[in-house]
């Protein structure tokens, strides 16, 4: 993983434009695989959902536990300064007050100190026929508003379909999707919840959710970077 090879000014300008932004090649194909077979180790996750249980999808995700293997810490360490900036700048636009701290360590225990000490980065897993509803990663008062997704399969060698959705809805008009195309190690950021866009008398809030199409075949892994803890 190099992270300083990451083009910041063109990530900006995406999330700015279309709320989101590509990050390809963030992680080399011995990395996704590693962390993907990991997914057997039960000893580094706290919870597993499947999600048909809950109306969620279809598929299955774990929570990763407390400490976060190094290259997940690492992922969200690094990631998050550049991250802060631009919540920083959204939040100023949106007319909300609240300020991110410079580095991760500070939020995470704003976070905990609110009882927010369950860690969030996770693992997710489709099969044939699975998918994941349009939702938004709420966790509690405390929320980072971007996040990260890794793709950690090869789509046409591992699988098809499965494709990573955005949706957008502005005040009094349809929503908009937005399709990211994912290879492996590609990393997609993305709003949790929602984003600032330009208007006419200025910025104005508009809602996001993101979620994955169907499956056709293959099996499909991807690797969350939750930025904010669970209660």
């Amino acid at each position: 993983m190099d992270t300083s090879k990451i083009n910041w000014v063109a990530a900006e300008t995406e999330l700015d434009d279309f709320g989101c932004a590509l990050l390809p090649g963030l992680l080399s194909q011995a990395e996704t695989r590693q962390i993907a077979i990991a997914y057997k180790d039960d000893n580094q996750f706290r919870k597993r959902i499947v999600m048909a249980r809950h109306g969620f999808g279809r598929g299955e995700y774990k929570y990763y536990n407390y400490p976060l293997p190094d290259v997940i810490q690492e992922l969200r360490s690094t990631l998050y300064p550049p991250l802060a900036k631009i919540a920083n700048r959204w939040n100023e636009w949106m007319g909300i007050d609240i300020r991110y701290p410079d580095q991760h360590k500070a939020f995470v225990e704003r976070c905990h100190a609110a009882g927010q000490d369950r860690p969030t980065p996770l693992l997710l897993q489709y099969r044939e026929g699975d998918y994941n509803c349009m939702h938004q990663d709420i966790y509690g008062e405390h929320i980072f508003p971007l996040q990260v997704a890794i793709l950690l399969s090869q789509p046409w060698d591992d699988f098809s379909g499965g494709e990573f959705v955005l949706t957008e809805q502005r005040p009094r008009m349809q929503s908009r999707a937005e399709v990211v195309s994912l290879k492996q190690g590609d990393a997609v950021i993305f709003p949790v919840s929602q984003r600032p866009v330009k208007g006419s008398r200025g910025y104005y809030r508009v809602n996001m959710r993101h979620g994955v199409s169907r499956l056709r075949w293959g099996q499909r892994n991807t690797l969350g970077i939750i930025f904010h803890d669970s209660r």
